[in-house]
């Protein structure tokens, strides 16, 4: 068999229909359409072998396809003691099972009963390299390779037609089968292979976690007395407070507090304590900066507000009949709608103005307008510096009680531990001193608070007692104030009678006020429409409804004073007896 007449290309179909009629297999195309439908099959040397397309002469290896429409080529393989004939084209692919993970073992059936393992190696040496070879005694095996990638070029080989050299026995031909099979060892590699991945993944992310993980901040030191005397300067500090107050929750929490350094770590605790008033100063000028920032708010809020309402006038113009008429239809309608989006931006930025100033009205609602603002604010200050004073010096005796207690527990300490070594006794004796010290200068400063604090009582007494003296004046100003204007109209009365007659003595009358003159009035046009007269109850019932401070023995006095006006007299008989006043101004005009 010449191998140069079967390696032809199938771009030559002449020269492909040649090697098939050489082999005795009728030549088809790649269509499945016979080349030369005159020939022969019994002039070749294997007749009824079906012709397939070639693989690539003396390898093993899938040649890349040219596209997708057009079907790879198999072409004839020639070995040294075999030759691989190609399967039919039109056939479909052969089955497989689903591949294994990593999968490295294939299963070879359909091998010649003559077939030995040299012939394996030597037709599937030519795919990659071979790990083990399982042969069983029949017609299949099993071939491990070294590389996954090598399994996809053996089972490239399944459905080929082999014959040992040039024989034609059947022990000597058969037909490959080549497919996936499961082995342990390839499971085993591929778990571990996944695992080696998983902690490769796992070590990455770590690296890039702790590349993007903050640093972590430095050990905090024990406490020593060098470090103590950093730290208290530290807290005084407000650019490091908060570093110096990390490190002293740290050593408390560590418990280490003992006898010995408890009055540095109390002076450390009493300087955190004076940062309050830093903060609270702080505070007050955060909520000064947030009235600022409102206010501003404030001021562009209307400064919008009145530019929406120039526009809502704008658009309320156009909607006249003068100007709306000449518009056209789309033309209206966009002008309606335009108008209504900014009157619903409108109402609602007015009222978010209203929101905030009903909300300023509220806060001014809750501050107490009703005294004079010097004196509210001098007894403000005086107050607020009286409870500053008194809480300072609440606070000065909780020290001093303490220092107190710490006294008396050293004296009872020393008193019961006699034999302590002489260093004990002169830390004691150094602790009492210091002590002692610091219970005299406390009782000093709280001497003086309490005399700091009569003072401030005594001048915000003295303040409340000129509060009390003004309002005093205050009122009799204002009772002054009334008597001069009642003189001022009897004055006004007086000099009306003379001017009316100067001559004449008129005498006194019986209205005395202006008050009076509007009782009489309303009570004669409330007894003229009662012609059978009224009690002086049923009349106060009636004034009272406008006036509830009128009484029943002011209007009686009152109509007893105007006997040409009014009239009393007696209806009914025996118990159901009862005085009634009359209206007699009509009678009594002609007498007075």
């Amino acid at each position: 068999m010449d191998s140069s007449s079967l390696t032809m290309p199938m771009s030559d179909p002449n020269a492909w229909a040649t090697a098939m009629n050489n082999l005795g297999m009728p030549p088809m195309g790649l269509t499945g359409q016979p080349l030369m439908p005159d020939f022969d099959p019994n002039l070749g040397m294997m007749a009824g072998i079906t012709p397939l397309n070639p693989m690539m002469p003396g390898l093993g290896m899938v040649p890349a396809p040219v596209s997708q429409d057009v079907p790879m080529v198999k072409e004839i393989i020639h070995c040294k003691t075999c030759t691989l004939f190609p399967p039919n084209p039109n056939l479909p692919p052969p089955a497989t099972r689903e591949r294994p993970p990593g999968c490295k073992t294939v299963f070879v059936g359909g091998l010649p009963e003559n077939a030995n393992e040299q012939l394996i190696v030597e037709i599937f040496g030519q795919c990659g390299d071979i790990t083990a070879i399982r042969k069983s005694k029949k017609n299949f095996c099993h071939i491990r390779f070294a590389e996954e990638a090598t399994v996809d070029k053996a089972l490239f080989l399944s459905g080929y037609r082999i014959r040992l050299g040039s024989s034609t026995d059947k022990k000597d031909s058969g037909r490959l089968h080549v497919d996936f099979a499961q082995a342990r060892d390839d499971l085993y590699e591929w778990e571990c292979r996944q695992r080696m991945l998983a902690r490769e993944e796992r070590h990455r992310r770590k690296m890039e976690e702790d590349r993007l993980r903050p640093p972590s901040p430095p050990p905090i030191v024990h406490y020593s007395e060098h470090e103590c005397s950093q730290l208290g300067d530290k807290i005084k500090d407000d650019s490091k407070f908060a570093e110096a107050v990390r490190v002293l929750l740290t050593w408390l929490e560590r418990g280490e507090v003992n006898r010995r350094n408890a009055n540095n770590f109390y002076s450390m605790i009493q300087s955190s304590n004076s940062h309050i008033r830093r903060l609270m100063s702080e505070k007050s000028q955060h909520e000064k900066e947030m009235e600022e920032a409102k206010e501003k708010f404030k001021t562009a809020l209307a400064g919008i507000l009145a530019q929406f309402e120039q526009i809502v006038s704008v658009f309320q113009a156009s909607s006249k009949q003068k100007a709306w008429d000449h518009f056209s239809k789309a033309q209206r309608k966009n002008l309606d709608m335009w108008r209504k989006q900014a009157e619903e931006i409108r109402n609602m930025h007015n009222e978010q103005l209203m929101g905030i100033r009903r909300e300023e009205e509220m806060e001014m609602s809750d501050d107490d307008m009703e005294d004079p603002p010097d004196s509210k604010d001098s007894e403000d200050s005086g107050v607020s510096q009286a409870e500053a004073l008194k809480e300072e010096n609440d606070s000065l005796r909780c020290q001093l009680d303490a220092y107190r207690n710490e006294v008396e527990l050293l004296k009872q300490e020393q008193g019961k531990n006699q034999p302590i070594r002489s260093e004990e006794d002169s830390t004691h004796s150094q602790q009492l001193s210091f002590l002692q010290q610091a219970l005299q200068g406390m009782q000093k400063q709280l001497l003086k608070m309490r005399e700091e604090l009569k003072q401030r009582e005594a001048e915000l007494q003295k303040s409340s007692e000129d509060k009390q003296q003004l309002k005093t004046q205050v009122q009799n100003l204002k009772e002054g104030l009334q008597k001069l204007q009642s003189a001022q109209e009897v004055t006004v009365v007086s000099c009306s009678q003379e001017k009316e007659g100067p001559t004449e003595k008129t005498p006194q009358s019986p209205v005395h006020s202006e008050r009076e003159a509007l009782l009489v009035g309303i009570i004669s046009t409330f007894l003229h429409v009662h012609p059978f007269g009224a009690s002086i109850e049923y009349i106060c019932s009636y004034l009272q409804r406008l006036d509830t401070k009128i009484n029943p023995s002011e209007v009686e006095a009152l109509l007893s004073r105007l006997p040409c006006t009014f009239r009393q007299e007696l209806t009914g008989v025996g118990a159901s007896l009862e005085k009634r006043w009359n209206f007699c101004g009509f009678q009594g005009i002609k007498s007075a």
